[in-house]
């Protein structure tokens, strides 16, 4: 806007020059300027002007250089005399004298010739608007957002175990889709672990029935070789039913409390002792709560702790803290280990490194498949490495 304005002012410049040069009646020119377009109009006969530098525009000036600047380009290309400018900004004036040759021209006009506050209004409803639109953005983005991270912690905490009873559906219509899905896919899961779970009771009293009256019958039978070897038999087949349904029970029905883990593991380490295990519990002062089912987690910890126990003469228990939000437990042994290409393969249901079948020499191979499903259900990891031990090192994160 400056540069057309500018434009404008050259042109009626050079006009009134062209005027004063052909020695046309200079009170009526300079009446008709005044009057039609605002110029203060002066001549000084015989003075001369000295332009040097002062031209010169200081690209720092703000308003005022670019006015100058601007009018500066526009008066080059229109005149061919030489020319000062010199804006007050201040005083909203502008003064433009030129060497004629028998004197110097003096043209003063206000500010507004070449400078509209439309640019400052256009500016301030440009930023007035942005700001609007942000800050109306901004509330609806939150609003949008605030239903997507209920859901995501809804559904973080179901996964864990927790109860959600205080979700609701709200937001966008997409956002209520997935809210929605999601409730019906809790009901569905609750269900079918509902379903399972009293089936598993179910199966769990028709098998120990005939068995109990197994146990009746060959108690009545007396003492034999061949009655130990019954009995021993009954007994390896409860044990396996017992592995078996705490397998795929998983515990479901326990509810998630705050637990303190470095109490947990000082029991478990007391446990092992009684048992006449070496252990060597460091908690390297860590004192740590974190939301656990008590008992299925307890028994994750001992199943890898009992595994441990039968090939190490001592086993090492350390609690460290990774983050801000995150601890882990490493459980190491100074046993045979595992080969590197098994450490995978011992997490899968009934996966025994020992491939024999015999009892005596291990359990029915779900205890590791317990431990991680235990773990996972709290939202942590597991794995398996070489210990500096020289035997197995098992690793657990957990989040707290």
């Amino acid at each position: 806007m400056t540069s057309r304005l500018a434009f404008a002012v050259a042109g009626e410049i050079s006009v009134l020059t062209n005027y004063f040069e052909e020695n046309m009646d200079r009170n009526k020119v300079v009446n008709l300027f005044e009057r039609q377009l605002g110029f203060l109009v002066t001549y000084d006969d015989g003075a001369q002007i000295i332009v040097g530098n002062s031209n010169a525009v200081d690209y720092f000036d703000g308003w005022a250089g670019m006015i100058k600047r601007t009018l500066a380009h526009e008066l080059s290309g229109t005149l061919s005399h030489p020319f000062t400018i010199d804006v007050d900004f201040q005083e909203k004036w502008i003064e433009v004298r030129v060497q004629l040759d028998n004197g110097v021209l003096n043209i003063a006009m206000p500010q507004r010739r070449l400078f509209s506050s439309t640019t400052y209004i256009f500016l301030l409803w440009v930023f007035a608007a942005s700001t609007i639109l942000l800050i109306i953005a901004v509330l609806f983005m939150r609003n949008q957002i605030r239903p997507i991270r209920r859901l995501a912690i809804a559904a973080e905490r179901f996964g864990r175990g927790g109860d959600v009873k205080k979700f609701k559906v709200e937001g966008a219509s997409e956002v209520r889709q997935a809210g929605q899905a999601f409730l019906d896919m809790k009901i569905r899961l609750q269900r079918q672990i509902s379903q399972r779970t009293d089936m598993l009771a179910g199966v769990s009293h028709d098998l120990r029935t005939p068995l109990t009256r197994l146990k009746l019958q060959i108690a009545m039978m007396g003492d034999s070789p061949d009655i130990y070897e019954m009995k021993k038999d009954i007994n390896d087949m409860e044990k396996m039913i017992d592995g078996y349904l705490n397998f795929v029970r998983g515990d479901g029905r326990e509810k998630s409390v705050i637990t303190d883990i470095a109490v947990m593991l000082n029991d478990i380490a007391i446990s092992a002792k009684r048992q006449g295990c070496n252990v060597e519990l460091n908690l390297n002062n860590i004192s740590v709560c974190a939301q656990l089912r008590p008992v299925a987690f307890k028994r994750c910890l001992n199943n890898i702790v009992s595994n441990a126990a039968k090939y190490a003469d001592f086993i090492w228990i350390s609690l460290e803290r990774t983050g801000d939000k995150e601890i882990q437990i490493i459980i190491e042994d100074n046993g045979p280990g595992i080969d590197e290409d098994k450490l995978d393969e011992v997490f899968r249901p009934f996966y025994r490194v020992d491939s024999s079948r015999n009892m005596d020499t291990g359990g029915v191979g779900l205890g590791l498949p317990i431990a991680m499903d235990i773990v996972h259900l709290h939202g942590g990891s597991i794995w398996l490495e070489a210990s500096s031990h020289n035997g197995l090192a098992v690793y657990i994160t957990l989040p707290v």
